[in-house]
């Protein structure tokens, strides 16, 4: 994913919220309208219906992906919880020696592994990180709505370098251009 994507209900705000936009636009410039001929101006009035109706068309697809993409989160969660408990050693899987023979819990190192097998995360993971990471227990990524943007929490067992059990960091973006932009990211002060 080159960027970062937009709710649904965010997207059909900001269609609203152009669409006003341009109304206003357009009523500002009636005397350019009142320059044309009648025949171009009504051409013109026509384009004008055909955007609101696409624009109306637009909103009930932002509106309706949002709704989809709530219902997968909520399918997705148990998923998370399993992969969770896994990972911590929290649960056995079918077939596993039973914990008490166990040496190892869980999957060791396993976000500290994700991040350096994804493309995009790789190159951000310097060896000084990855003690850190070792401890890194799980991560969670949720939307919000005030001010637009999406927060990521990173779970950490108790471990030697910060006091924290929970580091966050908070993205607040806004759309320029129908491209998400980063207006400020704020983040966990680390103990």
């Amino acid at each position: 994913m080159n960027g970062i994507e937009l709710s649904e209900e965010e997207k059909a705000d900001l269609v609203e919220t152009l669409t006003n936009r341009l109304q206003a636009l357009a009523a500002q410039h009636h005397d350019v309208l009142e320059s044309l001929t009648p025949t171009v101006r009504k051409r013109v009035e026509v384009l004008m219906e055909i955007q609101n109706q696409h624009d109306e068309l637009e909103a009930k697809f932002f509106e309706e992906r949002a709704a989809l993409e709530a219902k997968y989160q909520k399918l997705y969660r148990p998923l998370y919880s399993k992969r969770s408990e896994i990972v911590s050693g929290a649960i056995e899987v079918e077939g596993e020696t039973p914990a008490e023979e166990r040496e190892e819990k869980g999957v060791p190192d396993f976000w500290l592994n994700a991040m350096k097998n994804n493309e995009s995360l790789a190159a951000e993971i310097h060896d000084r990180d990855e003690e850190a990471l070792k401890y890194l227990k799980d991560i969670k990524w949720c939307r919000i709505d005030d001010p637009e943007g999406f927060k990521i929490e990173f779970f950490f067992d108790t471990n030697p370098f910060f006091k924290n059990p929970v580091l966050a960091k908070t993205y607040h973006m806004i759309d320029e251009d129908d491209e998400p932009i980063l207006e400020k990211a704020i983040g966990t002060e680390i103990e």
